[in-house]
Formats: structure tokens, sequence, C-alpha cells
């Protein structure tokens, strides 16, 4: 976990300013300065247009009386997508605007899903609700063992 963090803390910022430094080189300062600023902007309304979008289709889910459990972590990739375009950074804005496209995210959400599966199925990770659970009637013979341990 502690390497993970230190590549999105260190390495990944050191890479978007190298990138951005490349670039400027070749386009100006402040083409790379509108560039950035651009991609915010693009990216922040079709945020907003896929996240109206997701939330019409949880809203459609949960009038047919489903859990919308892709919908919901597709709003989250949506939400991961814009915070990225917000950053000001190539490869950042790379990630962002491919987590806001339906046909890349509908990649990544099956990723996820199957990240989250094979966690939940190997017993790392468990799914705790608070809705009550089966009730089952008391069983007399543990109620023998324990008057016996006792």
């Amino acid at each position: 976990m502690f390497i993970n963090l230190v590549l999105l803390f260190t390495i990944i910022p050191v890479l978007e300013l190298f990138v951005l430094i490349e670039i400027g080189g070749y386009i100006g300062t402040m083409n790379t300065i509108a560039l950035i600023v651009l991609t915010g902007i693009i990216g922040a309304s079709f945020a907003k247009s896929q996240g109206a979008r997701i939330i019409y289709e949880i809203r459609s889910t949960l009038n047919q009386g489903q859990i919308p459990g892709k919908e919901l972590l597709q709003g989250v990739m949506i939400l991961a997508g814009g915070i990225l375009l917000l950053t000001p950074g190539v490869i950042t804005d790379l990630v962002g605007f491919s987590l806001l496209f339906p046909l890349t995210r509908l990649f990544y959400t099956r990723a996820a899903l199957s990240y989250i599966k094979k966690k939940y199925k190997s017993g790392q990770w468990n799914i705790i609700t608070t809705f009550p659970g089966p009730t089952y009637p008391d069983n007399q013979d543990d109620d023998e063992n324990n008057q016996e341990d006792g």
C-alpha cells in the first residue's frame, strides 16, 4: 500500500511536470496553459452531462425495483474522471477523459466488478449489511454442550 501511495504522490506528478515541460517546449508556455484550462472546462462540462445521465439511469433502475450497483460504480468513475480533469496535467487528463467516455468507462466498470468479485470470493473482503439476517431456531444440542462446559 505504501508503494502505491509513493507512486501516486511522487512519480505521477513528476511525470506530469515532465510532459508539460516537453509540450511547453513544442507549443509554448501560453498555449500549454491554455490547453490545461481548455481541458478543464471541457472535462467539467462533459462530467456534468455524463453525471446527469448516470443519475437518470440510477433513478430508472430504482424505479424498476432493482439495486443500481453498476450505475453507482459508473457514477464514482465519472466523479473520479472529473477530479482528474481538474488537476493540471496531460496524463491525468487522458485518464480522466477515459473515465468519462461511456465505452472506456464500461471497460473500467467490468474490470472493477471483476476485481471486487475476486476479492469477495477469496474471502479478502466481507460484505457487511445492516439488514437483519435469517433467524434460526435455537439448537438444543448447543445448549447442552454449553451447560457441560460451564
